[in-house]
């Protein structure tokens, strides 16, 4: 079973009773479609980028959980009764890839990757200026002719 993330976004009024029943449902939900439920974060009260609009007015900010979950592919399909939840703004199911980064990635077949990325911004720098000098054409401005050095 893949690993997801659902991520909730909660009116910010909604007190901490109704923010538990919500996340039970959805626990149990999960529970009886033979998942298992991993993680359960709080991000507490966030402030929006934009207002969303609902039926009772305009919100700003919104109370932001995450809930790390192991279910099969189909679960995302039976998640659209959280449309019908006037206590939820938003929710969004992420699934988990097969991306490894920091030293996960490094510790699996490339100790020495990072040696390829090795600038060589300093290594060369006089052969470069020496190039340019070949071509320099001096102009007189006052007696309109060309010189060469």
């Amino acid at each position: 079973m893949p690993l997801y993330d659902c991520m909730l976004l909660l009116k910010p009024k909604v007190d901490r009773v109704a923010l538990l029943d919500l996340v039970a449902r959805v626990g149990k939900h999960i529970y009886r479609r033979n998942g298992v439920l991993t993680d359960l974060k709080s991000f507490g009260t966030v402030q929006l980028g934009y207002g969303i609009k609902k039926l009772d007015g305009r919100y700003y900010q919104g109370q932001l959980m995450q809930m790390t979950m192991m279910t099969p592919p189909s679960f995302n399909d039976e998640l659209h009764y959280l449309n019908k939840e006037d206590r939820l703004l938003r929710w969004l199911l992420v699934k988990h890839r097969d991306i490894k980064y920091g030293l996960e990635f490094l510790e699996d077949d490339g100790k020495g990757e990072l040696s390829r990325f090795r600038s060589s911004l300093y290594e060369d720098v006089d052969s470069a200026e020496d190039d340019d000098d070949d071509d320099d054409v001096e102009y007189d401005v006052e007696q309109g002719e060309r010189k060469e050095d």
